[in-house]
């Protein structure tokens, strides 16, 4: 009930919105009175507020007692509403009858006044149809009977006209075929149809016979008609005509060019191609208004002597194969590919597409920038400048329709091409092998980066003549065989000419295999590389690099010319790796070369008496030694690598990871060591470390920021050493605070390295043991995280624990920077 009560109070203040707080729902008479009387000084118009509600009472009184006899008589006017009402729709119902009455009188009266019209309608629809049929079947009677006897008259010219007319006519009759006289009528039509087609071929026969020769007078306005006619007709009356015609045109040349021939073999092609540039010269003299524009009949003369010439050639090479060359192959496959040119020229190629003659594949698209520049008249000129691969492509020509119609019948034979490729190409390497011997290593370059290799250009130069050449020849096998052949001399160029040139090492006696450090024995002189021997490495590099960029593209082009189902077969990917392995090696003797001329000076600071050092001085000798070998050759080897900066980059994180190693392995031989023996390395630590952060710039007029990546190594390696130097610093008692200050400062602590800084400290066994005790009891859980091995920090603050000394090491070292 609650509910419905305030549903019903919702409804009515929706239909009447009051502000009156006497109106809302949620009225209460306790807010609303201390509203009215807000402090007890407004009581004293407490009268007057009371005579407002009680005047406010009777005008709600008044207007409820209006509103209540004026709902008196509310049923009665209802009940008077509804009468008329009803009353008013029992009018309408009846008017609307009527009208319905009206209109059914009024459509009969319109269909009788219109069913004389509707006859004449159709009255006049079909005498308009019949007189237009039978127009149509006197037009065809007539047709036929003048086609008739003009065939007989063979008046091919007026025939062509009025026999299309008759096969229109006779289209309007195909639903009345089941009429005797049209079926008949239609039965003669294609009865005229087959005599016209026998009688034009039986024409065309004798005025060209298949045996003999031409019929001297020439073309006859009686054939140009018939051919008009043969358009109309069957299309197999068209084609029969094409082909009786080219075949006894090109009689003669079956015979002047037989197998047993001397004219017939490769080296007087070109014979060939006169022979058909005269006849169409001839052809177009004689019969060019002869056959419709249409028909294409020089191009089909010349697209089915192509068909004939390739099953000639194909035939004749077949059975003289040992007598083909490369020399010959060549000059045939160059005269065919022009004559295909000059075809491509001339015509269209429209006629390939057409019945009989079938449209040879043409090679796929292709952006090679090897094509673009291809001189037409001799492939033997070709060349390729040094960087060709990377000049930007020029619009493709349009695709040669004609390509390979003849063309295609050498490809068998292509294996002469190949093996002479891979002679050629074993003499070049050869040659190569000769050259640098005889002229010595590349002189050193310290302007423009490392000089490349003249004979890699060379070696690309060649490839882009064979690839051009066989891409001429086939897209398909020969393509492959020809990768292989070039995979076979990028491998033989990077191990005879690239690796089989690279300075052998002392301790290393197989040219390459430079896997072992360099081990000299303590106090003697290394063996370095001489300058030549430096930028001959670099060199080598350079060329190992661009050979790798070229290689890359080389099988992109490749790829490109190679029909798309053989794509998959090239893959020069070893031969990149080779040239990437070239690289590396040369990288490693770079970095040998240095590690192993600084050898001596960290020999020297593990025999150096540490223990009785009693002043920390200037860098020491050793220091002094190893900065002197990094200034002579890092900016030798920096210079003839400024076009390779990124291999610089992997020589110098490749030393850096190899000496700082080498650094701290001796360093943990200096024993024993005496505290101020201990700052003098940490001073030289330092020194070290800056001259490795500065070690790709230095020497250099230009400074550039080092790279991140070598930064971090050099960073992180140099700061392990200091830490263990500070480590050997700190005092050893208390036990606790020397273990937890060792395991503070090296992020990676443990028993062995532990023992080494107690053996650089000098302590004895018996103390070392307790020592050893401690730091296993309180070394931390190895992190599992990947990031645990870096968590703590490698520039670790000095600890409280640390002396004294050790701060003052470390202003003496900011002092002197």
């Amino acid at each position: 009930m609650m509910e419905e009560e305030e549903l019903e109070f919702l409804a009515i203040e929706q239909v009447f919105p009051s502000q009156d707080p006497l109106d809302r729902a949620d009225f209460n008479a306790v807010e609303y009175i201390n509203t009215l009387f807000p402090t007890e000084q407004s009581l004293a118009n407490i009268d007057e507020v009371v005579n407002k509600i009680r005047l406010k009472i009777r005008r709600l009184d008044d207007n409820i007692r209006t509103v209540v006899r004026g709902q008196t008589n509310v049923g009665q006017d209802g009940r008077q509403a509804l009468e008329e009402a009803q009353k008013a729709i029992q009018q309408l119902f009846g008017k609307i009858k009527d009208i319905k009455d009206k209109a059914e009188k009024s459509e009969q009266m319109v269909k009788e006044i219109t069913r004389d019209i509707k006859q004449l309608d159709h009255a006049k629809r079909h005498l308009t149809t019949s007189i237009t049929t039978l127009n149509h079947l006197h037009m065809l009677a007539g047709g036929v009977d003048s086609l008739e006897a003009m065939t007989r008259r063979r008046q091919y010219g007026e025939v062509a006209n009025l026999l299309q007319g008759v096969m229109n006519v006779l289209e309007h009759f195909h639903k009345y075929m089941g009429i005797p006289q049209i079926r008949q009528l239609s039965e003669r039509v294609k009865a005229a149809q087959t005599e016209l087609g026998q009688q034009i071929l039986a024409d065309f026969e004798e005025a060209f016979p298949s045996q003999g020769t031409k019929r001297p007078g020439g073309p006859s306005n009686v054939l140009r008609d018939a051919c008009l006619v043969a358009n109309i007709l069957d299309p197999r009356i068209k084609q029969e005509i094409i082909k009786k015609f080219i075949k006894q045109h090109l009689s003669e040349y079956l015979v002047l060019f037989q197998e047993n021939q001397d004219v017939a073999w490769l080296d007087k092609i070109d014979r060939r191609y006169a022979w058909i540039k005269r006849q169409l010269v001839d052809y177009e003299e004689k019969y060019g208004r002869m056959f419709p524009r249409e028909w294409y009949m020089t191009e089909r003369i010349a697209v089915e002597f192509c068909h004939v010439t390739r099953t000639e050639l194909a035939k004749i090479m077949r059975t003289r194969a040992k007598e083909i060359e490369v020399k010959l192959l060549l000059f045939a496959i160059q005269r065919t590919t022009n004559f295909e040119g000059f075809l491509a020229k001339r015509f269209s190629g429209c006629t390939l597409t057409d019945g009989t003659l079938k449209k040879l594949e043409c090679p796929p698209p292709s952006t090679n920038p090897f094509l673009e520049d291809e001189p037409a008249p001799e492939m033997e000129e070709l060349t390729m400048e040094k960087g060709d691969l990377d000049q930007p492509k020029k619009p493709k020509a349009p695709d040669n329709p004609f390509h390979g119609i003849v063309s295609k019948c050498f490809e068998p034979h292509l294996y002469v091409y190949i093996e002479s490729q891979d002679k050629n190409l074993g003499e070049l390497i050869d040659r190569f092998v000769a050259d640098f011997k005889a002229q010595g290593p590349p002189k050193p370059n310290t302007e423009e980066g490392g000089a490349v290799l003249p004979s890699c250009a060379d070696l690309f130069v060649y490839y882009k003549k064979c690839m051009v050449q066989c891409s001429q020849l086939s897209t398909g096998e020969p393509m492959i065989a020809l990768t292989t052949i070039f995979q076979k001399y990028l491998r033989e160029y990077a191990w005879k000419i690239l690796s089989g040139n690279l300075p052998k090492t002392t301790s290393s006696s197989g040219g390459l295999t430079i896997s072992s450090l360099l081990k000299e024995k303590e106090g003697s002189e290394v063996a370095k590389f001489t300058l030549e021997e430096l930028c001959l490495i670099c060199g080598i590099l350079s060329t190992a690099e661009y050979c790798l960029a070229t290689t890359q593209q080389l099988e992109e082009k490749l790829k490109e010319k190679v029909d798309v189902s053989l794509i998959e077969r090239i893959n020069l990917t070893g031969e990149m790796d080779t040239f990437s392995t070239v690289i590396s090696s040369s990288i490693q003797l770079l970095v040998q070369d240095l590690d192993a001329a600084c050898d001596p000076a960290l020999t020297a600071m593990s025999k150096m008496q540490w223990q009785n050092v009693e002043h920390v001085g200037d860098q020491s000798p050793y220091v002094t030694s190893v900065i002197l070998h990094i200034k002579q050759n890092v900016p030798i080897i920096r210079d003839n690598l400024a076009s390779t900066r990124k291999y610089f980059t992997q020589f110098c994180i490749k030393f850096a990871n190899s000496f700082i190693p080498k650094f701290i392995t001796h360093l943990f031989k200096c024993k024993p060591i005496s505290m101020v023996g201990a700052e003098q390395l940490l001073l030289d630590t330092h020194s070290l470390k800056m001259v490795l952060l500065d070690l790709p710039s230095i020497g250099s007029q230009v400074v550039r920021k080092a790279p991140a990546s070598y930064t971090k190594i050099v960073v992180k390696g140099m700061t392990r050493a200091e830490m263990i130097l500070k480590v050997v610093m700190a005092p050893h008692e208390p036990l606790v605070v020397f273990v937890d200050n060792y395991i503070k400062l090296l992020t990676d602590c443990n028993t062995e390295t532990f023992q080494k800084i107690l053996d650089m400290k000098g302590l004895k066994r018996s103390e070392q043991s307790s020592m050893l005790e401690l730091l296993r009891q309180r070394l931390p859980t190895p992190p599992s995280g990947p990031e645990g091995s870096s968590s703590l920090s490698l520039l670790a603050p000095t600890p409280e624990q640390e002396s004294s000394r050790i701060r003052k090491l470390e202003k003496l070292i900011k002092k002197r920077l």
